[in-house]
């Protein structure tokens, strides 16, 4: 773990810029919730003019994806805290996207069970944004964010 005074601020900002990514892909998991509890959305307030960016051009995840991940991820100039927080976010992103091909599934097989359906995309939605609140904090702070079974996903793919 990296202690705050070997982190640069830059780096830290850099480190915690990248889980807006997972952020704006979990959104359309949240939708029922954020209905309910309009309080949620103010976290994304802030990141309205990101999200109409990213859902107006096509293939925006997909070139977002493959940027971060040879231009940050697999560039060793750029800093460790930096690639390993970049490669954690694209990780939560991909799994909400293992999350999004299999959900739909459950709705077709348990059509008459909407509550069960909801649930899940509820857990999938607070369970993003509560990794990437405190991969964000964890990132300012300057500490690497572990986040049990992705951060040692992340140890394994990233060299030293």
């Amino acid at each position: 773990m990296t202690t705050p005074a070997t982190t640069e601020v830059k780096d830290r900002i850099l480190a915690a810029l990248v889980y807006i990514l997972p952020l704006i892909y979990a959104l359309p998991f949240g939708v029922s919730l954020l209905k309910q509890i309009p309080f949620l959305g103010l976290i994304y307030l802030p990141l309205s003019p990101l999200i109409s960016l990213y859902y107006s051009l096509p293939f925006a995840g997909l070139i977002i994806f493959f940027v971060l991940f040879f231009a940050v991820v697999r560039n060793e100039r750029v800093s460790r805290f930096i690639r390993f927080n970049t490669l954690q976010a694209i990780l939560i992103d991909i799994a909400l996207i293992l999350c999004g091909l299999i959900l739909p599934i459950f709705g077709q097989v348990l059509a008459g069970e909407n509550l069960l359906v909801l649930t899940l995309n509820n857990t999938v939605f607070l369970g993003t944004l509560t990794a990437c609140i405190f991969g964000i904090i964890q990132s300012a702070r300057g500490f690497y964010a572990e986040i049990p079974a992705i951060s040692e996903a992340v140890y394994a793919q990233l060299p030293w």
